[in-house]
């Protein structure tokens, strides 16, 4: 990952699964970010243990509290981390946080798909709006041409479930609501590519595998793809993108994935 040099970078649902794995393979680096922000709904909580132990040791993991399905902590978020860039840009934003419910087309609720979609996409929606500002001053106090990761950039952590064509692992489980939720995220993904792309801003979704995680395994399945594999080929992938990338649908292997 000698290209991907990034400054600063924020991902959140980070306590735990392919969160927890961005932020200590991204401090394994031997050029590590200068910042790591690494949010979480519940900093002081027992889930949050093994981030609390990052920062020991790592002086430039910052850990904030962030609950994406709340708008208020996710203004106090994106403040807290313009007061420590200190006039500085945020370079790449990675909406990683989200549930999943196993429910069916018969067993599905209002309730349920609710805060599926409320976590799943309006978060992302409401974060990279909050964050939009301190993007938008990484991309125009960048030098480089084009768009990339190191720049200034949002990734989506979607799902091949999310593909309307590839239906990817239905024999696994429906999980209508998670279904539903990445195919809306894909498109708010494009939407933000359109959008965001004249200010410098590079936005792509990413399909991580059927990674063995808490939401990936099930009672009846252990998925095949370890949380470490994942990330590292998802930051392997992200340092090759660039403006042809944007708006794309991407796996961890770096192959498109269909709508």
């Amino acid at each position: 990952m000698a290209g991907f040099n990034v400054r600063s970078i924020l991902v959140t649902g980070a306590n735990r699964g392919i969160g927890l794995e961005l932020v200590k393979q991204l401090l394994e680096k031997s050029n590590p970010p200068e910042w790591v922000f690494a949010t979480c709904r519940d900093p002081e909580g027992e889930r949050a243990q093994q981030l609390k132990n990052l920062v020991s040791r790592h002086p430039n993991v910052v850990i904030i509290a962030l609950d994406a399905t709340d708008p208020a902590s996710i203004k106090a978020a994106a403040a807290r981390v313009e007061e420590h860039l200190k006039g500085s840009g945020l370079n790449l934003l990675i909406n990683n946080a989200g549930i999943a419910r196993k429910n069916t087309l018969e067993s599905e609720t209002l309730e349920g798909m609710s805060l599926v979609y409320t976590t799943n996409v309006i978060g992302p929606l409401l974060v990279s709006q909050a964050f939009l500002p301190l993007l938008k001053k990484a991309a125009q106090g960048s030098n480089q041409k084009g768009l990339s990761c190191s720049k200034a950039a949002i990734v989506n952590m979607s799902s091949g479930a999310g593909s309307i064509q590839n239906v990817f692992i239905w024999h696994v489980g429906q999980a209508i609501a998670y279904r539903c939720s990445k195919a809306a995220l894909n498109m708010l993904t494009k939407c933000q590519s359109l959008g965001y792309g004249g200010d410098g801003i590079l936005s792509v979704a990413v399909h991580p595998g059927w990674v063995q995680t808490d939401m990936g395994n099930t009672a009846t399945f252990t998925a095949p793809l370890t949380v470490d594999a994942s990330v590292r080929g998802i930051l392997n992938v992200l340092q090759t993108l660039s403006e042809k990338d944007n708006g794309a649908f991407v796996s961890w292997e770096g192959k498109v994935v269909p709508w």
